[in-house]
């Protein structure tokens, strides 16, 4: 199954193995690869498994039409699938997909969930050890989920107290905030990471995955402290693409489960995400009064315009509108605000 295990052979017959390997020495993540597999599948069933060759620029657009109009897709998910189609055309079978005509998605971009101060301590108090500090930094450092996960030793840097985030959304690299509050924790788990990788060299493994061939440039660097990952498996596994077994990092559900425990525990009634505390990031930051721009080069963002929806639910407080509800009673022990004010962009 696709996503449990799937090697390619080195000289692969069927048209999806051929793809696959395309994919992977073109340096995509596994992540990537996994989806854009699927929705080509998908695209190939849906045109009765003709074969991909035989088709074209009005199969993929009736397909992408399909997806908004009796789908009723999003419009993040209808990308994704053009990006797929695409990268199957131009990319792989070298037939560019030159003026696409189709039926955008329309589906309205929902407010992002957002925990408020007070929520995200209740979370933190159902929380402990490297639990407790895998959502702290969710929330402290702005990171997404695969972001956390896939931090290294080396990516802390404690002299600049910087985050180095590699290979974020879109393959790009960038530096968040590394709280302060969290040095000794994490220095903790550090420690806990060197004892668990010392004994599996003394078991014979002890090599980690590395990215973009440098496992050939520098043989010696999988069995290095400085790349194994902050938070680890609990247990060694094969890799999905190769078949060999090592350590990897602890498995996104591990993560996913943690929170939703978490947040039923502390009584809240808000979705259960970990994208959740990225939101609350940005959002906190803005209602302290930091600039759009730096909290878009914090979180990666590679147009302002998706930062901006962070404006649409920061708490007003005494720095927004005053509702008219709120001045009814003169009793009522509410300051007046102060004028709407411009966050620079």
């Amino acid at each position: 199954m696709d996503n449990i295990r799937q090697r390619v052979p080195a000289r692969p017959v069927r048209f999806l193995d051929a793809l696959r390997l395309h994919m992977r020495n073109q340096g995509l993540a596994y992540t990537t690869e996994r989806t854009y597999i699927q929705w080509i599948k998908r695209f190939i069933v849906f045109h009765k498994k003709r074969h991909p060759d035989e088709m074209g620029v009005p199969e993929v657009e009736h397909y992408l039409t399909h997806l908004s109009e009796e789908r009723d897709c999003s419009v993040g998910t209808q990308r994704i699938v053009l990006n797929a189609l695409v990268y199957l055309y131009s990319r792989f079978l070298d037939k560019p997909l030159e003026g696409l005509s189709f039926s955008q998605a329309k589906r309205p971009r929902r407010l992002p969930v957002v925990y408020s101060r007070a929520e995200i301590g209740a979370i933190l108090s159902h929380l402990s050890g490297p639990s407790r500090l895998r959502v702290e930094l969710l929330y402290g450092a702005g990171l997404r989920s695969a972001e956390l996960l896939s931090l290294r030793v080396k990516d802390i840097d404690f002299g600049s107290n910087n985050i180095y985030v590699r290979s974020g959304k879109g393959n790009k690299d960038r530096t968040t905030i590394l709280p302060q509050g969290l040095i000794p924790d994490l220095r903790r788990q550090i420690e806990r990471v060197r004892i668990l990788h010392e004994q599996d060299i003394v078991d014979g493994m002890g090599e980690v995955f590395l990215p973009d061939a440098l496992a050939r440039k520098y043989p010696n660097a999988a069995k290095e402290l400085g790349w194994q990952y902050i938070f680890p498996a609990s247990r060694v596994g094969p890799c999905p693409r190769t078949g060999v077994v090592r350590r990897h990092h602890l498995h996104p559900t591990a993560l996913t489960k943690q929170i939703r425990q978490a947040v039923k525990a502390a009584g809240i009634h808000k979705p259960a995400r970990a994208h959740a505390f990225r939101h609350s990031f940005a959002t906190h930051l803005l209602e302290s009064g930091y600039d759009l721009r730096t909290i878009q080069e914090l979180l990666g963002h590679s147009d302002i315009s998706i930062t901006e929806i962070y404006t649409h639910v920061v708490n007003r407080g005494s720095k927004g509108v005053l509702s008219p509800m709120d001045s009814l009673n003169p009793g009522n022990d509410v300051r007046e605000p102060s004028p709407l004010y411009l966050i620079a962009s």
